[in-house]
């Protein structure tokens, strides 16, 4: 059966209500999305070292958008002809990658990567809320709900040990940071709702594009004046976030929002924190402590119990 949306939205299918566990390609998305942007947060904190918040985001985005050029000369989809498709597609550049990619780079100005990836493990929390009342195969349920909490506690209980020295509240880093998870939850029903019909590497490649040709434009006016990195680890740095966090994390993201619905999407930023700590017990000789098989297994619990068949 089909559900009508608000004006100006596309009709989309909706499927029964009942939570389908994910298949392996899904799973594979899933896990790739999470390593993907799993270390954003880290390389975000070396970038800021040499370069500002804006030209940051401006070289991530530019390298992002050379990478899914790449792709779409593989690919060659068929280019949307209507003018709403392109308007939700640069609305979905801005509300989802512009703002709130400069958002989560000037917190971490202020606040430690823990710390932001912690606030950034709440986008959940409030998708599901916000996709509950505009999707009909994403509603709200006790499983669900106990899932998330479950999930979010796993995710503080990760991140306890990175803030030993407390936990002091900064509200322009904190505020900065929950600015942008509303808008990721808000991005992402609204991919759900009007991207239905698109190519994939389309979905990726038009909001990335939108979304750089804004930065570009704003960096200017904000960090002026503009200069190139000096130092290689830099570099790395920019050349990471673009090609593995926004081109491939990108393409990733939007096949998951349609394959599994925003909510379960979402989760995968439950796994950041872990993925941060798993990499420095086996890179780093870091401490394998309880906090962290406690919370590991809070959020692994959380994530099977939504994708799980009932």
């Amino acid at each position: 059966m089909a559900v009508s949306h608000a004006a100006n939205f596309p009709v989309i299918q909706c499927y029964k209500s009942e939570v389908s566990p994910l298949k392996t390609r899904e799973w594979l998305a899933f896990i790739g999305l999470a390593l993907a942007w799993g270390s954003s947060f880290l390389w975000i904190k070396i970038a800021l070292d040499e370069v500002g918040p804006f030209l940051l985001v401006a070289y991530r985005l530019l390298f992002g958008f050379l990478g899914l050029l790449i792709v779409l000369s593989i690919r060659r989809p068929s280019w949307p002809r209507d003018r709403h498709t392109w308007q939700v597609l640069i609305t979905l550049g801005l509300i989802n990658t512009a703002i709130p990619f400069v958002l989560i780079s000037w917190a971490e100005l202020f606040i430690d990567s823990a710390v932001a990836s912690i606030l950034n493990g709440s986008v959940p929390l409030f998708t599901t809320v916000i996709a509950h009342f505009f999707i009909a195969d994403d509603r709200l349920n006790s499983a669900k709900v106990l899932a998330l909490f479950t999930g979010f506690v796993g995710v503080v209980t990760l991140l306890i040990r990175d803030l030993n020295g407390g936990f002091e509240l900064n509200f322009l880093g904190h505020g900065a940071m929950l600015l942008a998870v509303i808008f990721y939850a808000i991005a992402a029903v609204y991919a759900r709702r009007g991207t239905g019909d698109i190519a994939p590497v389309l979905r990726a490649l038009i909001p990335v594009a939108s979304a750089d040709a804004a930065i570009w434009l704003v960096t200017p006016l904000v960090e002026s004046p503009i200069t190139l990195p000096r130092l290689p680890l830099t570099w790395l740095a920019l050349i990471w976030l673009g090609l593995i966090g926004s081109c491939i994390a990108y393409l990733l993201y939007y096949y998951l929002i349609h394959a599994i619905g925003p909510t379960r999407a979402t989760m995968v930023t439950y796994t950041f924190p872990l993925i941060g700590v798993l990499l420095g017990v086996v890179f780093l000789d870091e401490l394998l402590d309880g906090n962290l098989i406690l919370g590991g297994a809070m959020v692994l619990a959380s994530i099977v119990t939504v994708n799980r068949k009932k």
